[in-house]
């Protein structure tokens, strides 16, 4: 009996979890799941078997320029976070010796937070505006005649706007991880005569590697599923997968959505497997 009941304790213990993200996550998306087969019109939606969702979706070319798009976006936005988080959690890890101004820095880099993303994405229009600081400090100081007009409204406004919103989210995990790293292998790579960058490439690099994954899918999924800095920052002139499913929630077509988010979260899926088959993040969870 004692057997028995070891044996099952962790599964009970497990329990209260396992019903939660059950109810939480694997229901909505069976849900979402079934509604994507659902015929629709204007004025409804009809239960059934339907493909054309999925045909419309994965045969239209339209489509996958904006799955394009969206990966671009990722791309991008992971190559800086993944660049600026590198070096800031290197820096708060390896130059600042003090834990109390390590956690003060740290903290400072969250103070953006205290917003919500809708504020920090705004406040870069009368920054980045044909009137804002960055053109009439320009033109002012004699550096172009005429403001720049790509600053706003632009691919470079939504990726420097998302690249603002989600550093923090690839700093955490490679701080984590680097503050893991025994500081005698960074030692005896120096008195081996290793210079700072061997050393960085070398012994940091490949010890990060699983902060850089994990903060790698915090980001790439974010940017996939974002629509509202896409929506704002490109001023409408550019489009993302979740734009897209936003827009055909506003126009009730919900089957069709639901058919655009299984198709986002299988490609999002395979991404993140993909990168959990590279590096093996177990020891960072």
């Amino acid at each position: 009996m004692n057997t028995l009941l070891n044996r099952a304790t962790p599964y009970l213990q497990a329990t209260p979890l396992a019903v939660i993200l059950g109810f939480f996550l694997a229901v909505p998306i069976l849900l979402l799941l079934i509604v994507s087969f659902w015929d629709y019109d204007f004025a409804g939606m009809y239960p059934g078997w339907e493909t054309f969702n999925y045909t419309d979706t994965l045969g239209s070319w339209v489509t996958w320029k904006t799955y394009l798009n969206t990966l671009k976006y990722a791309a991008m936005v992971w190559a800086l976070t993944a660049f600026i988080g590198f070096w800031v959690a290197y820096f708060l890890a390896f130059h600042v010796r003090s834990a109390t101004t390590q956690i003060v820095l740290f903290l400072i880099c969250t103070v953006p937070f205290l917003t919500s993303n809708i504020i920090r994405m705004i406040s870069w229009i009368p920054v980045l505006g044909r009137n804002g600081l960055v053109n009439s400090g320009l033109v002012n100081a004699g550096i172009v005649e005429q403001p720049i007009e790509w600053l706003l409204y632009s691919d470079f406004a939504v990726v420097l706007a998302m690249v603002h919103l989600y550093t923090l989210f690839m700093v955490t995990p490679i701080f984590n991880t680097m503050m893991r790293i025994d500081r005698s292998l960074v030692e005896a790579a120096r008195d081996a005569g290793a210079a700072d960058w061997q050393i960085v490439w070398n012994v940091i690099l490949p010890l990060a590697k699983p902060g850089i994954a994990i903060g790698t899918i915090f980001v790439v999924t974010l940017v996939m599923a974002d629509f509202s800095t896409v929506q704002v920052m490109s001023g409408g002139q550019s489009a993302s997968v979740a734009l897209m499913m936003r827009n055909q929630m506003s126009l009730l077509q919900y089957p069709a959505a639901a058919a655009n988010a299984i198709v986002l979260l299988v490609l999002v899926l395979v991404m993140v497997a993909g990168i959990l088959r590279i590096v093996d993040i177990r020891k960072e969870l």
